[in-house]
């Protein structure tokens, strides 16, 4: 006979930025490790069949044991009165009250880069400006995949935030979107190049020139290759002649 569901005043919380964590109420919930890659695995697609869940999570036993194996883990969940997983048919997707941080990453990234995101007057979104990777210490194929196209977007949202906050005049917030993306991949021409024009925006000269002298050097230490005529042409546009 299965257990009484869990009952919880709010949504359950999967987050998948940082370390694994379930959460009832603000509480964590303990789970095995075949529970947390299914959840994982289920939270960062939204749905998926079962064929591919078990096989991806099980690659290296037949298909009638992986989807054993499956089974077995479904059934070893939390039982909640607000659904982890839904079922249908032969897909499983996380519940409609399940709320997982990635897509709320997602969501902002994308309203930024297509210029639809709301206007940032005193601070940035906290999952564009977070350190926080995917799943870190997870080594799985499907893990490192999703970890380095959440990268690559957020570092597009960081970029793109940071020219349009540029554009608005306010400088103080496009240099600190600017730096969470230098942060995060220091060779980054168009991270820098944002950094710059922040402070092209507010007249600072010498420190965008230290700004490009600081990320010439790196560029030249790390890949012996200069920086774009792209950036060059960003300072001379202000009167800025550089030498070698």
């Amino acid at each position: 006979m299965a257990s009484e569901a869990i009952k919880v005043t709010s949504p359950p919380l999967l987050r998948l930025l940082g370390q694994f964590r379930l959460e009832y109420d603000a509480k964590p919930v303990e789970l095995s490790r075949n529970g947390q890659r299914l959840l994982a695995f289920i939270g960062l697609h939204r749905r998926v069949s079962r064929t591919v869940l078990a096989g991806t999570l099980w690659p290296e036993v037949t298909e009638d044991h992986a989807r054993g194996s499956l089974r077995t883990t479904l059934w070893k969940l939390p039982r909640c009165d607000q659904a982890l997983i839904r079922c249908s048919g032969d897909s499983l997707s996380t519940g409609t009250a399940v709320h997982v941080d990635v897509h709320t990453l997602i969501e902002t990234a994308f309203d930024v880069v297509q210029g639809c995101a709301r206007p940032f007057d005193a601070r940035l979104p906290p999952g564009l400006i977070g350190t926080e990777e995917l799943l870190p210490g997870w080594d799985e194929e499907w893990v490192l995949l999703e970890r380095e196209r959440l990268r690559q977007l957020r570092l597009h949202a960081l970029d793109a935030l940071a020219e349009t906050l540029v554009r608005e005049g306010k400088s103080a917030l496009a240099l600190e979107a600017a730096w969470a993306s230098v942060r995060s991949e220091p060779l980054r021409e168009s991270a820098h190049r944002a950094a710059v024009a922040a402070h092209l925006a507010e007249g600072n000269l010498i420190e965008a020139v230290r700004q490009y002298r600081s990320f010439r050097q790196l560029l030249r230490k790390e890949l012996g290759v200069e920086p774009s005529p792209q950036f060059t042409r960003m300072l001379a546009q202000h009167g800025i002649v550089l030498f070698p």
